[in-house]
């Protein structure tokens, strides 16, 4: 399995990538998870994509947003892996790769996530730890959870 990793912004994006995209983010989000919402809700156009690739198919995706578009810290966000890839640690490394990005495109800053509450062990092994606030979001636990070089020191 041959697995290839990129961070575009919006703009580098070519459409058949930003299509591929959206489709899986639909598949899982919509489809698989039973949750009509508004994907496109304007954000994408200002973050940078992370893009997984095996053997040229997509998958997994995330996209990171610069402080100030969802929080005023740096987030990431519409974080999925493909169901048929899962189990395969391609979750993590998705992860991976959008921190190592984090700090290189922004330094060592807090990064706040929106987690679907059951993945917050999933985002604890990536040193995300919860804000204590819990809640709905389009009828799904959440759970706000932050990255800090600070937290714990």
């Amino acid at each position: 399995m041959e697995l290839t990793t990129n961070i575009k912004s919006f703009e580098q994006l070519t459409l058949d990538e930003f299509h591929d995209m959206i489709a899986l983010r639909i598949a899982i989000f919509v489809i698989e998870q039973n949750c009509p919402y508004q994907d496109l809700d304007g954000k994408d156009k200002t973050s940078f994509h992370a893009l997984l690739h095996v053997n040229q198919q997509l998958v997994a995706t995330a996209r990171i947003l610069p402080p100030g578009i969802s929080y005023n810290e740096v987030s990431i966000g519409r974080v999925v892996v493909d169901t048929a890839f899962r189990g395969k640690s391609i979750g993590h490394e998705l992860m991976n790769v959008c921190m190592n990005f984090v700090s290189k495109q922004f330094g060592e800053v807090p990064v706040r996530i929106s987690a679907q509450s059951h993945l917050v062990k999933f985002y604890n092994e990536h040193g995300f730890v919860s804000t204590g606030k819990e809640y709905l979001e389009d009828n799904i636990p959440h759970t706000e959870m932050m990255y800090s070089t600070h937290i714990n020191q």
